[in-house]
């Protein structure tokens, strides 16, 4: 899957304005959000939504089932979004847009050095794809709900997420051509959004260690 667009900490609406990004250190730059408080009630909202819309369908959970998942009436949710459309588009532009920021975060942070700049864009989306696995499994299932705008919004998001890791790759191994090395991209988000389907005991740690290693090897292949 092309990155969902990735993706939140806790998630966004992928049209409404993007978490808050942290600026990153040299040597750790971070798409994670740092937040000092407690989520507000909208952004409960779009986590419970998005747990329960990868659970059960878009279709099988109703505004009222939200609403109780946070501790509020189902019409008290309509303080915070029109509906349910609103807040599925929320949710996939605004982890495209987190994403994307990151990346470019990313970037600023690691000028003129692309073995940092590649591992740090693989690091943070290990992240992403370890901590928002529902927005994967929304974007896999429910994209095409998007009004068009919406959706046209979220490929825009992704394609520009795309280059940066395109442009660090042929950087790095300049021996690939460029529809080589964005196929080689594209392979290594389908490794990494694929942790909604994997199960068994590692924990966070030996799981980011082994997406790493899988997709440094990955992109190894093209030198």
């Amino acid at each position: 899957m092309t990155p969902p667009p990735p993706p939140a900490q806790p998630p966004a609406s992928q049209s409404s304005p993007p978490p808050s990004v942290t600026a990153p250190s040299a040597t750790a730059p971070s798409t994670t959000p740092t937040r000092t408080d407690a989520p507000t009630r909208r952004e409960q909202i779009l986590r419970e939504a998005a747990r329960l819309f990868a659970e059960r369908g878009f279709h099988g959970v109703g505004v009222d089932e939200i609403g109780a998942a946070v501790g509020i009436s189902g019409p008290g949710l309509y303080r915070h979004f029109p509906g349910k459309d609103a807040m599925l588009a929320e949710l996939l532009v605004g982890i495209s847009e987190r994403l994307l920021d990151g990346g470019r975060l990313r970037a600023a942070a690691c000028a003129g050095d692309p073995h940092a700049l590649l591992g740090s864009l693989i690091d943070g989306h290990i992240d992403f794809a370890l901590d928002d696995r529902p927005l994967i499994t929304l974007h896999d299932r429910e994209l095409d709900r998007l009004k068009h705008e919406d959706r046209k919004r979220v490929r825009q998001l992704q394609r520009q997420y795309v280059e940066l890791w395109v442009a660090v790759v042929r950087e790095l191994y300049p021996a690939a051509g460029e529809s080589e090395a964005r196929a080689a991209v594209h392979a290594v988000f389908g490794l990494l959004n694929s942790t909604p389907r994997l199960g068994g005991p590692l924990g966070r740690a030996e799981m980011e260690a082994l997406l790493s290693g899988l997709a440094h090897g990955a992109l190894s292949a093209l030198g």
